[in-house]
């Protein structure tokens, strides 16, 4: 799992926060023993979803950093229903959590 997430309810509004294990490389830094420059690895979109329904879509780039922290509210959401937080990066690769609202 490359996800930590944490959801809380507070009077109708749900705070999420995430911490995504990702190297987010640009694509422009060198490799150090070989000069040779290190490919771009990044992600690119973000989605959220409450109950299977998309509450956040990001779409990110390269400017992103390193393991990357998240944190946004959306309304509604009460204690119990699941969130949902996947990522697709430019390689393919994705990955997803599950959390019930707290």
């Amino acid at each position: 799992m490359s996800i930590k997430m944490r959801a809380a309810a507070t009077d109708g509004v749900t705070t999420i926060k995430a911490l995504i294990s990702h190297p987010m490389e640009t694509g422009t830094r060198k490799d150090k023993k070989t000069g040779e420059k290190i490919p771009a690895h990044f992600i690119q979109e973000v989605v959220c979803e409450h109950n299977g329904n998309a509450v956040m879509t990001a779409h990110w780039g390269a400017a992103i950093s390193k393991n990357p922290y998240l944190s946004f509210r959306f309304s509604g959401g009460n204690v119990g229903d699941t969130v949902k937080l996947s990522w697709v990066d430019n390689k393919g690769n994705s990955d997803s959590a599950e959390e019930s609202i707290k």
